[in-house]
């Protein structure tokens, strides 16, 4: 072990040297991304002894790198040149203070991953040298979008760290959602910068689980919410009525503006709950009404309506989707003596009419009832009043009474 701070310094100067330099391992060595092999090297080479003999190291750039050492020994005032076979940890002892961020800590479900205390994380390649080091500092790796490859590390001494670095562990509390379970969970967690040393659950605190919970719809989106059918016709209606009417001023209700603005209008919905699915039914319903006044709420219901009241006194969903009209879909029956097709969004939209058979199979799709009563009515007469005889089948739809029944038996 390295004790006098003279052969620390002659090995900070080697390490500074190889830092500088390419590899100077060669043959089946090269690959190694033990930093501590280009140290034995280097040492070994120096001591005129090891592996050179047998093309394991490159002696050119050893006698480079041995040139660059010296340089630091006199800046270091350094007379002696290190020698021997460092400690084990005496190598990543020394590196980690150039490199802090990037100490690292191998995850416990996978023995080639670490995460650094920049937040990043790392892996090593099959065939490592350093499988099993709970501990590294990496010298160099390639960033990739998720685990770096590491291609030089040292393990070292963790207790090093509480020596050198007592003001970067931290002791915080923090919060996750949890995909499965759906729910807010809670956690104290002791951190050297990003990497977890400890972590317990502790209780969600109300205050707590807000936050987190508005952060669970952003990073997974409105779909994450137990919207309800109503809830989801209540949006519809209003960003559809919002283009037909821009004269309302209502809000905007598409994704990105109920995402962007979800602490006006969700977050007095979801405060004191733990889960997204506490939500109660009509409580999107409401949040989503919350962004009206009185006077659009009353257009709303009157242009663009959840229903109409059909001439066979029968009320009918609308249908509403996203840059259409919407759809009413009713038995033709019930239209008997109609001409004009409804309308919506202050008369400007026509209702897209499905008109249905008795049986409730669509037979036209229109926007234009007149035309339908004057050129296809004849035609669908013919075909469908012999399947279905027990529906009225008038010779003149404009004067018959508009129905949803069918005649009784025995009826004609």
């Amino acid at each position: 072990a390295l004790r006098a701070p003279s052969e620390l310094h002659a090995l900070i100067a080697d390490l500074l040297a190889l830092m500088e330099a390419r590899s100077p391992l060669r043959g089946t060595q090269a690959r190694s991304d033990d930093f501590r092999a280009r140290v034995a090297a280097l040492h070994a080479w120096r001591d005129r002894r090891g592996p050179a003999s047998r093309g394991e190291v490159d002696s050119g750039a050893l006698a480079a790198i041995e040139q660059a050492s010296k340089g630091w020994r006199r800046r270091l005032d350094v007379c002696t040149a290190a020698s021997g076979v460092p400690d084990s940890h005496a190598v990543g002892d020394l590196l980690l203070h150039a490199f802090p961020d990037r100490i690292a800590r191998r995850d416990d479900g996978n023995p080639l991953r670490y995460t650094l205390a920049n937040g990043r994380g790392a892996r090593l390649h099959e065939d490592t040298a350093l499988l099993g080091e709970p501990w590294l500092v990496v010298l160099d790796l390639r960033l990739d979008v998720r685990d770096s490859l590491v291609f030089a590390a040292a393990p070292f001494d963790p207790r090093v760290l509480e020596r050198d670095f007592p003001q970067r562990f931290t002791r915080e509390r923090t919060l996750r959602w949890n995909d499965q379970r759906g729910a807010t969970e809670a956690f104290d967690e002791q951190r050297f910068g990003a990497i977890v040393l400890e972590r317990r659950s502790v209780p969600v605190k109300a205050a707590d689980a807000l936050p987190a919970l508005l952060a669970a719809v952003r990073a997974r989106g409105l779909d994450a919410l137990p919207w309800s059918d109503h809830a989801r016709r209540l949006r519809a209606r209003m960003q559809a009525l919002r283009a037909w009417m821009p004269e309302l001023g209502l809000s905007d209700v598409s994704e990105a503006a109920l995402l962007a603005s979800l602490e006006d209008w969700l977050a007095p919905y979801l405060d004191g709950r733990h889960r997204l699915d506490a939500l109660g039914a009509e409580d999107l319903s409401q949040a989503l009404a919350s962004r009206l006044d009185y006077e659009q709420r009353r257009m709303l219901d009157a242009q663009a309506p959840e229903s109409l009241l059909v001439p066979s006194g029968q009320s009918r969903r609308l249908e509403y989707a996203e840059g259409e009209p919407p759809v009413l879909a009713v038995k033709l029956q019930e239209l008997f003596g109609v001409a004009d097709t409804p309308r919506v969004g202050g008369g400007r939209i026509p209702v897209t009419l499905h008109l249905l058979s008795p049986a409730g199979r669509p037979i036209q799709v229109t926007q234009d009832l007149k035309g339908f009563w004057e050129r296809t009515y004849p035609e669908v007469k013919k075909e469908l009043k012999g399947r279905y005889p027990r529906h009225p089948w008038p010779d003149d739809p404009w004067t018959a009474t508009p129905t949803h029944r069918a005649k009784p038996r025995g009826g004609r």
